[in-house]
């Protein structure tokens, strides 16, 4: 039996939709020679007025206009984000540092959480897509009360990595804390690939950059996921028809519906 595949025209409105460019124009965001990020051109005028000349200055260069931060670059980021927050742009702070990474991909500093899609700097995170033994999925419904994608259908667990933690660790973490799961119960556990998502999104003057890791494994038959954090409505088994028609209608989260997609449903 051949098993329900989303339409053409959808898949290519989801590639649209995973790599977008910016609503409006933006402002590099630089430090020592690297560019880390970017922010809204008329946002960030407003919001450095305020800022002195020995956290942030101007710089203007063939890739058009932006900003260069001094000193240390946790430290002077930081002082970035406070103001940000203090500008009620950032909604959804965490106290969560995430890397700040060079083109490379090594560690230049951290940032919070809550500021990176405003200062347009990339993040990375995991998802893990469940299967039954029957093929059907497991998936989650995010938390009405979540900032970013409240109350849409999610993989079974997807979570961001924090600075100096490895994928593999946030898998094993979020597992637990998303669905009340050990790797250990699982079956059939194996890397599935990786994606990256462009696009606008979050709070005013938001983008996404995003890597995402992505995993699948087997739930086994009387292994039920439950929630332990608080922040996921419900598990539910879905089977390929029903998540197709659901990924049509936009339900589920772009990057749970590039990792569905992907993995063939």
């Amino acid at each position: 039996m051949t098993r329900p595949q989303p339409s053409a025209a959808w898949l290519q409105r989801l590639r649209t939709r995973a790599d977008e460019p910016p609503a409006k124009p933006r402002a590099g965001l630089w430090w020592d020679a690297v560019a880390i990020g970017s922010l809204e051109t008329d946002l960030l005028e407003d919001l450095l007025l305020d800022l002195p000349p020995t956290l942030m200055q101007r710089r203007d260069g063939a890739t058009g206009p932006g900003w260069q931060l001094r000193g240390d670059l946790t430290s002077s980021i930081g002082r970035l984000a406070a103001a940000i927050r203090q500008a009620g742009l950032a909604p959804s702070w965490r106290n969560e540092q995430l890397a700040v990474r060079g083109a490379r991909g090594e560690t230049l500093g951290t940032v919070e959480r809550g500021v990176t899609r405003i200062l347009g700097i990339a993040t990375h995170a995991v998802h893990l897509a469940g299967f039954l033994p029957d093929g059907r999925h497991w998936v989650q419904q995010r938390a009405f009360d979540k900032p970013n994608d409240p109350g849409m259908w999610d993989t079974m667990v997807g979570g961001m990595v924090p600075a100096g933690e490895a994928p593999e660790r946030t898998l094993e973490r979020e597992t637990w804390e998303e669905a009340g799961l050990k790797l250990s119960e699982l079956q059939r556990l194996r890397h599935g690939g990786r994606l990256t998502l462009r696009r606008p999104g979050g709070a005013r003057g938001g983008y996404i950059i995003q890597e995402v890791d992505w995993y699948t494994a087997t739930v086994p038959e009387g292994v039920v996921p439950v929630n332990q954090d608080g922040e996921v409505v419900q598990f539910r088994r879905m089977d390929a028809a029903e998540i197709c028609t659901r990924l049509e209608q936009e339900e589920f989260t772009v990057d749970a519906a590039l990792v569905l997609s992907r993995e063939g449903i």
